[in-house]
C-alpha cells in the first residue's frame, strides 16, 4: 500500500512539473538559438541547448516550490492581472537575482577578487545581452503566468478542453457564427452592434 501512494505522488509531481518545465525548455532553447543565429555566424552548440533545457528543470521546479509558498497566493482572490503581474516579477526577480550571482560566482572562480568586482561589473560584464535576456524571461514568465493563472481560474484542464476541444454549450459565445454574418449583412440597421 506504501508503494502505491509514493507512486500516485511521484506521478503527482511529474504531471505538475510537465508544463512549466516543457514551456520554458522550449522558451529557453529558442533564445539560446536565436541568440547563436545572430551572433554566432550561424553555428549552433549543443552545449548551449543542455544548460538552457537544464535551466528549464530549474525554473520548472522554481515555478512550483513558489506556487506553494502563501506568499505567492496573496493576489489569488484579485483579479487576474494582479496575480499574474505579482507572480511574474517574484518569478522574475528571483530569476534575476540568481544569473547575476551566478555570473559573480563565475568570476569568483575564474580568478576573481571581491575588490575587483565593480571593475569587473563595469568592463567585463556584457549587460546588454544580461539585459537582453532578462527581458525575454519577463515576457515569458508573463506568458506562462498568464495561461497558469487562466486555467487555475477555469478549473484545471477546462482551458485545455477550450483549446483543444469544441467549446463546451455553457461556454459564453461572443464570436458571430456565419449565419448570424448572413443575417447582420441582410438587415441594413446601422447602429446594431448586438446579435
Amino acid at each position: 500500500m506504501h508503494k502505491s501512494r509514493l507512486l500516485a505522488f511521484v506521478i503527482k509531481e511529474l504531471k505538475e512539473l510537465l508544463p512549466p518545465t516543457v514551456f520554458f525548455a522550449i522558451s529557453f532553447n529558442l533564445i539560446v538559438l536565436t541568440t547563436q543565429l545572430i551572433l554566432a555566424d550561424y553555428l549552433v552548440y549543443l552545449w548551449n541547448f543542455m544548460i538552457a533545457t537544464t535551466a528549464a528543470l530549474v525554473v520548472g521546479k522554481s515555478v512550483l516550490v513558489a506556487d506553494a509558498l502563501p506568499f505567492c497566493r496573496r493576489f489569488d482572490t484579485a483579479p487576474v492581472i494582479e496575480s499574474v503581474l505579482f507572480k511574474t516579477i517574484i518569478y522574475w526577480t528571483v530569476v534575476f537575482l540568481v544569473r547575476f550571482l551566478e555570473k559573480l560566482v563565475e568570476y569568483e572562480f575564474g580568478g576573481g577578487t571581491l575588490s575587483g568586482i565593480p571593475e569587473y561589473m563595469v568592463v567585463h560584464f556584457t549587460w546588454h545581452r544580461f539585459a537582453a535576456i532578462q527581458i525575454w524571461i519577463f515576457v515569458l514568465f508573463l506568458i506562462y503566468t498568464s495561461v497558469a493563472e487562466l486555467n487555475a481560474r477555469l478549473g484545471k484542464g477546462e482551458l485545455a478542453k477550450i483549446f483543444f476541444t469544441r467549446p463546451p454549450p455553457e461556454l459564453k459565445q461572443t464570436r458571430p457564427t456565419a449565419s448570424h454574418q448572413a443575417n447582420d449583412e441582410r438587415t441594413d440597421h446601422p447602429g446594431r452592434n448586438e446579435i
